[in-house]
């Protein structure tokens, strides 16, 4: 009896809980996303508040003179070229001045992992927003109009899966280089053609969803009811599909990143002096980089592996939370 009496209790505090809070208390049960939230977090206040506190610049490159004591200069404000009677400290081990040595160019590699993360979590979120731009509205418009609307939409759709992204990718950073646009310019076109490139996707998952909801009872009341067609898609068609468009953008954001560093490792991304995880790890270079100097592709490597699958913990996790069949 009394096992009896604390299940109606539990139903009767489950059934005055808000959707937020009950989506809340299954995404906390899920420990895996919880863990991925704690390291999406950890990076964050590395990437953003950590450079505050670093001692050297980005661009700092590091010198030895002829008694052996550093030197830095920050070429970010001069030449850049090599400074007369003093030799760089090229992959430095790590010390205490440097915890995890300098690079190949006499940078410190704990303060770009810093920077280098940065533009990895700018570039992620910048093209996640713009392809949901462009692939909700497109997919919302399909999948509510329908009919002709619907067919022209998804013929656009496949034609942008056909694109072949990464030799694309490739011609693009070409012709850029052929134009001599900036290094710290090249970035934003990156995203941009990506974003653009990447929301088909979206728009077909979206299409999919409003083709179900639009059949439902009550938009079917709604309608007969004469309500403006703006204030049912405000209040009735986007919440019913906020939660597919929250996980499919925690998800995606893992793979955007992965993407960059992939871009950049292949010399398309961000290119010299500027930092990404991507171009850190393009430091591997050779075996002799590989084998002995650790330190320098190591820590971006561990870097994008954390935050990948942290972003795929959080998905999941957001995932089974906004599924009512979830009974955890």
């Amino acid at each position: 009896m009394e096992n009896v009496k604390e299940r109606e209790e539990q139903d009767n505090i489950t059934a005055i809980q808000t959707p937020g809070a009950l989506i809340m208390k299954r995404f906390l049960k899920n420990k895996l996303a919880v863990v991925g939230l704690a390291i999406i977090g950890f990076i964050l206040v590395f990437c953003l508040i950590g450079p505050f506190f670093s001692p050297y610049g980005e661009y700092e490159i590091f010198y030895k003179d002829s008694s052996g004591n550093e030197i830095s200069i920050d070429t970010e404000n001069s030449t850049g070229e090599k400074q007369s009677g003093l030799e760089i400290n090229l992959k430095a081990p790590m010390s205490k001045s440097h915890l995890l040595g300098t690079d190949a160019d006499g940078r410190d590699v704990f303060t770009r992992l810093m920077y280098g993360g940065r533009i990895s979590l700018m570039f992620g979120f910048c093209v996640v927003i713009l392809e949901l731009l462009i692939g909700v509205t497109l997919g919302g418009i399909a999948g509510y109009y329908g009919k002709w609307v619907d067919m022209v939409i998804m013929r656009i759709v496949d034609i942008f899966y056909c694109i072949p992204f990464t030799p694309l990718m490739l011609m693009i950073s070409g012709v850029m280089a052929s134009m001599k646009v900036p290094a710290q310019q090249k970035i934003y076109v990156l995203m941009i053609i990506m974003g653009v490139l990447k929301w088909a996707s979206v728009a077909r998952l979206v299409r999919g969803q409003i083709l179900s909801i639009r059949e439902m009872e009550y938009m079917q009341a709604a309608k007969a009811c004469g309500l403006k067609t703006s204030r049912i898609i405000i209040k009735h068609l986007i919440p019913n599909v906020t939660s597919i468009i929250i996980v499919m953008a925690t998800m995606d954001l893992g793979s955007v990143i992965l993407t960059e560093s992939t871009l950049s490792f292949l010399g398309v991304g961000l290119s010299f002096p500027y930092a990404s995880w991507g171009n850190m790890v393009n430091a591997v270079n050779n075996s002799v980089i590989m084998q002995n100097y650790v330190n320098i592709w190591l820590p971006p490597g561990i870097a994008i592996l954390l935050l990948v699958m942290a972003f795929n913990f959080v998905g999941d996790g957001l995932r089974d939370a906004f599924d009512p069949k979830m009974k955890r």
